[in-house]
């Protein structure tokens, strides 16, 4: 009689691998190891600032406008130094894809002038974080280390704004070294021919500027009363997507009792401003 094969072990196998492909979730659902919360994207980056370079800072100032904020240097008799004088002193830096400046310094037998022009590219090194948004919390902080008084508010309840400024806003009559009549000499006491000898006029304070940049402000400090002549030092800073920019403009007079002008000074610092921002925005 012919006898049956039988295979337990094998039929126990096939057994198995059918239930393994067949097999699922109590609930119907997928074996797989895939996480149920994985959606398969990633959160996105923030944008990288509109600069990714910086100008050269000592070729950026046109010889019109250094002419303008340093008045001896037409003065110099010597060609060499005077082309010297124009081309400025590169100030030091280990970076120049993310900061390069630039300072002149020209005497006369009026005063010493010095111009420092600054450029600062921001980058943030965080994903979450934007390049113009690290740039604008830096500018903060240094807005409000410049300790900008509270704006003037006038009778008819509207902050002075400097913009509308002219040059017959000029309360003293007290000449600076340039022979122009002094806006803020008023500061010092010791001015002849003030009318309001006891306060800078308020559209000459030290502000938030608009119009210019993203957003800026204009700081002005005179140094105290001594056995020197009064130094001004008139500092516009201003920020343009993640690149930020100061210019830092002084003057000291020869002669003790001169006071340098306040608004002569504000005007030139902030027309260079203008024409830096212009030169970045192209």
């Amino acid at each position: 009689m012919q006898r049956k094969a039988y295979v337990p072990g094998v039929a126990a196998l096939l057994a198995a691998l059918l239930a393994g492909c067949t097999g699922g979730s109590a609930d119907g659902g997928t074996t797989d190891n895939s996480n149920a919360g994985d959606t398969g994207t990633t959160a996105a980056e923030a944008q990288p600032g509109r600069y990714r370079t910086l100008p050269e800072p000592c070729g950026v100032v046109s010889q019109g406008t250094l002419d303008s904020l340093l008045p001896g240097i037409k003065q110099i008799p010597n060609g060499e130094q005077r082309e010297n004088a124009y081309a400025g002193t590169p100030t030091l830096t280990y970076d120049t894809d993310r900061k390069v400046g630039c300072r002149w310094k020209v005497e006369s037998t009026d005063a010493t002038d010095h111009l420092l022009v600054d450029f600062e590219r921001v980058v943030s090194y965080e994903n979450a974080v934007s390049d113009d948004s690290e740039a604008q919390s830096l500018f903060a902080t240094r807005e409000e280390a410049a300790d900008l008084p509270e704006p003037t508010v006038s009778a008819s309840g509207s902050a002075s704004e400097s913009e509308s400024a002219t040059p017959s806003d000029s309360a003293s009559a007290s000449s600076s070294p340039s022979g122009s009549a002094s806006g803020s000499d008023s500061a010092d006491p010791s001015s002849s021919g003030s009318t309001s000898p006891s306060a800078t006029p308020s559209d000459l304070q030290p502000r938030v500027l608009e119009g210019l940049g993203d957003e800026a402000f204009l700081d002005d400090a005179l140094s105290s009363a001594g056995s020197t002549a009064r130094q001004r030092t008139v500092t516009v800073a201003f920020r343009t997507s993640n690149v930020m920019v100061t210019i830092q403009y002084e003057e000291q007079p020869a002669t003790i009792g001169i006071v340098p002008d306040s608004k002569e000074m504000q005007d030139r610092a902030r027309k260079l401003a203008a024409e830096l921002a212009e030169s970045l925005a192209e």
